[in-house]
């Protein structure tokens, strides 16, 4: 009897855990912009905060060679092979299709042997500088959500720029900075993403991680998103509320992980040694065989679906937005400013859609339905009743619509829409009793649903 307790118990805790586990990883999906919920006023919309999934970004852009003749193969000249920088009997020729290393081998499929690769030519002009930008763009703004990562087949530059641009390319910010001696080649000193925090994690550094310089071994660079990610929401990336939260209240965290391009600076090639060797410069050039960028198309939070048609990426927007990135209201859906959807309040965010313009509205019909009133729409008179409507107006943060005259608000929410939290008012939202009270709100899904198991539990067991 008391094993099949045991038994059950420990089974009980296995599908706890199960479930459990996987949950903050949940909270960061918002996958789905509108649902269908029953209401005592019939079937109605019920409206959260949605963008789409994570995908590879390299299937949509275009790339940019500067110079443009820099790819080798025009005329054919013989490099040297990488792990034996002696034996310079290999051939590019652009003619030549098996002898081809043009840019788009960057971004094809890497699943065969030997790895393809686009290649520059080699330094045959030392001592002038053999440098490449790479440029990569997207003629839309997408949000990154993992590391990027460049595989060479040449050795790592001796010094590389990572650039970002969040205007289409008109302007570049540096996005870190790579070499084998940071102090001489950029007069920075050397770091790496763990020697940030929470409070540095947009500072731009100069690392020597990823330049040790012509060895087989050693064939990658990172841009390390996913390090930064961990320092709100854990090593392990399971409290994504908490990233989620820092995302939707601090704009230059967010456009730190926001681009519209990414430009690669190849400045130096890897030499690994101390002197160029003059009689074998056919040793010297960059060839990447791979880069990776995922991420997402920013859509404002108004859409999950991010089409790529006639070459161009377009949000698929919801919640009466429109444009590329879902960044302004529909006609006629101008009742109020156009707003981002919010991450908050965790799991489904917030929609903040866009209402009806007064002139849309009309002359309410003769029926016994009371219409929403106008100064609820932040567009007339103040000193009117604030009004709801499951359809115009929808309360926020579990708030309910009573009888379309006001928000009933969670105790925890207050104002108009339930939009705000109620200790912002009393300025205490950083007390340790607020802490404690959202913690005990995070972890309540989690709580009721180890109680209903338990219940069941003990009247299958007891």
């Amino acid at each position: 009897m008391y094993l099949s307790r045991f038994l059950s118990i420990h089974a009980l805790w296995v599908t706890v855990s199960s479930v459990m586990q996987p949950y903050p990883l949940v909270w960061g999906h918002y996958d789905v912009c509108k649902t269908q919920i029953y209401t005592e006023e019939g079937k109605v919309w019920d409206y959260m905060a949605c963008q789409p999934e994570s995908t590879d970004m390299t299937k949509y852009l275009k790339v940019k060679l500067d110079p443009p003749d820099i790819t080798c193969g025009d005329p054919p000249e013989t490099f040297c092979a990488m792990g034996n920088p002696y034996m310079c009997n290999n051939e590019c020729d652009a003619s030549t299709p098996e002898l081809a290393h043009p840019p788009e081998l960057m971004f094809d499929f890497e699943g065969r042997h030997p790895s393809t690769f686009w290649q520059s030519a080699t330094w045959k002009e030392y001592p002038k500088p053999l440098q490449v930008n790479i440029t990569l763009s997207w003629s839309k703004t997408i949000e990154l959500t993992d590391n990027i990562v460049i595989t060479f087949e040449s050795g790592r530059p001796d010094q590389m720029i990572l650039e970002k641009s969040l205007d289409y390319g008109r302007t570049w910010q540096p996005y870190q900075y790579y070499a084998t001696d940071c102090l001489d080649a950029f007069h920075m000193d050397p770091k790496s993403v763990k020697d940030l925090s929470q409070h540095t994690v947009l500072e731009i550094i100069c690392t020597e991680e990823y330049s040790t310089g012509y060895m087989t071994n050693s064939k990658i660079i990172h841009f390390e998103i996913k390090d930064r990610f961990a320092f709100f929401a854990g090593p392990w990336l399971r409290n994504m509320a908490s990233l989620y939260g820092q995302l939707d209240t601090t704009k230059k965290l967010r456009d730190f992980f926001t681009v519209t391009d990414l430009r690669i600076r190849l400045l130096r090639p890897a030499v690994g040694e101390i002197f160029v060797d003059e009689l074998h410069l056919a040793r010297y050039f960059y060839a990447i065989s791979d880069i990776k960028v995922h991420g997402r198309c920013k859509c404002n939070l108004h859409a999950t679906v991010c089409v790529y048609d006639n070459s161009k990426l377009t949000c698929e927007c919801e919640h009466n937005t429109t444009g590329p990135d879902c960044g302004k209201c529909k006609k006629n859906y101008q009742g109020r400013p156009w707003s981002p959807g919010s991450y908050l309040p965790i799991p489904k965010g917030t929609a903040n859609t866009c209402i009806p313009s007064i002139s849309s509205i009309g002359n309410p019909p003769k029926s016994n339905r009371i219409w929403p009133n106008i100064s609820s729409l932040e567009v007339s008179n103040p000193k009117q009743a604030n009004v709801c409507d499951n359809e115009l107006l929808h309360c926020q943060n579990g708030g309910t619509c009573h009888n379309n005259v006001r928000c009933l608000c969670p105790a925890a929410y207050t104002g108009i829409l339930c939009e705000k939290l109620r200790c912002e008012e009393s300025g205490s939202c950083g007390s340790d009793s607020d802490s404690d009270q959202g913690a005990l709100q995070r972890g309540c899904p989690q709580l009721l649903l180890l109680a209903a198991l338990l219940g069941t539990a003990s009247s299958l067991v007891f």
